[in-house]
């Protein structure tokens, strides 16, 4: 695998295949956007390191990684979205067999209404969480305006997350596949922190003493 990723970094459709998947990811979590986003600045970082000489003609710009990681994730982030507002009965009764699903809408719904949106940056890093909170800001009907600016939080968050993960981590590790290696276990780590944040009941509001 690391073989083909590395093979990738080296092309120019590494931006558009990161392009893609950061997009589709929202609908398939299962695709590896933070693994292609931390295996491209690893490359990058790789390529600095080895020096002029040795640097291939081709390596991703770090600057340019974390623009096109960030803008996919804002524009795959709308699409669920807009995708939730329009659902209709069938995206009811899907949502409806998932307690999961029900609950995490409903504490969205609350979250956004009170004029806090953390929970978009924190879901973005868990396993579908991502999923989870662009439908169900779209199926509760939340304004554009309550969402996206979370949404690009969230988005320049973790981009910005997973490309310092690859590129400072194989700087300091001084082996590409080393740095790549322990970059992505540090996400999954992240990953699994974001979804306990995600999973744990809202804290209860004290009514104010008459």
């Amino acid at each position: 695998m690391f073989e083909t990723l590395g093979s990738l970094t080296a092309s120019p459709w590494i931006y558009a295949v990161v392009a893609v998947s950061v997009v589709l990811d929202v609908f398939l979590p299962v695709l590896p956007s933070g693994v292609l986003v931390i295996t491209a600045a690893a490359a990058a970082a790789a390529a600095g390191a080895a020096g002029p000489v040795a640097v291939p003609e081709r390596v991703p710009d770090i600057l340019a990684l974390l623009v096109i990681a960030t803008t996919a994730s804002v524009l795959g982030d709308m699409a669920a979205y807009r995708l939730g507002r329009r659902g209709g009965a069938r995206l009811d009764r899907a949502i409806a067999r998932s307690r999961r699903l029900t609950r995490a809408h409903e504490r969205l719904g609350t979250t956004l209404a009170r004029g806090g949106g953390a929970l978009v940056v924190i879901a973005r890093f868990a396993p579908a969480g991502r999923s989870v909170v662009s439908l169900g800001a779209g199926k509760t009907h939340r304004k554009v305006k309550e969402f996206l600016p979370w949404s690009m939080l969230a988005g320049m968050a973790w981009a910005g997350y997973s490309v310092a993960l690859g590129y400072f981590g194989t700087q300091w590790l001084g082996t590409q596949w080393l740095g790549t290696a322990v970059s992505i276990v540090a996400l999954f780590a992240a990953g699994a922190l974001a979804a306990f944040l995600v999973r744990r009941p809202p804290t209860p509001t004290t009514a104010p003493a008459a």
